[in-house]
């Protein structure tokens, strides 16, 4: 188990902890969750990869990969829960790059969750989970330069912006241009 913070580590149970927050494995029953949360063009349209509409079959074939991305330390992803009332508010990841070292987060939140400081508070979770817990080099993220509350998330969670890419990624037959943000883990040398 490890503390950072306000944020507790349990590698038995795979949760993360933090003061209003509990993030832990998704679980075929958030499947409903998933899908109404997700099945909103403001939610799809402010993250990276979620498509709109969201059918409950996306969530049902990307659940069925978790345990094994888990599992093989390609990546894991958790569900962000209110701590006492176990509500579901959405979810972030934290990718594993052995070969370099790193992880690359994302998250999403359903509407009515947005500018509670969950996303700020979810986001320290997963970056000390990855420098404490994976001893990553580096943790980065990045946003839609379109969803400026996302990079405001991210500067709040402490780290930097490194550059942006132009019209980088192709959603909703537009181009977007990407935010890239970054953070050094200093606990650790190498």
């Amino acid at each position: 188990m490890i503390e950072k913070g306000d944020t507790m580590y349990d590698s038995i149970n795979r949760t993360l902890t933090t003061e209003r927050l509990l993030l832990r494995t998704f679980q075929l029953s958030d499947i409903g969750d998933i899908s109404r949360v997700c099945n909103n063009y403001n939610v799809s349209k402010s993250t990276l990869f979620i498509p709109y509409p969201y059918i409950s079959d996306y969530a049902v074939a990307w659940v069925s990969t978790l345990e094994d991305s888990f599992s093989n330390e390609k990546s894991y992803d958790f569900a962000i829960t209110d701590r006492i009332t176990k509500e579901f508010y959405g979810g972030i990841s934290i990718s594993h790059n052995a070969e370099d070292n790193n992880g690359e987060f994302g998250f999403w939140l359903g509407e009515p969750y947005w500018g509670k400081g969950y996303a700020t508070e979810a986001a320290k979770a997963i970056i000390s989970f990855g420098f404490m817990e994976k001893k990553f080099h580096k943790v980065f993220a990045r946003h839609f330069e379109s969803n400026p509350a996302s990079g405001k998330v991210l500067k709040k969670a402490g780290m930097k912006q490194e550059g942006i890419l132009f019209e980088h990624i192709r959603k909703n037959d537009k181009y977007e241009n990407v935010v890239h943000y970054g953070i050094i883990n200093s606990s650790i040398t190498d």
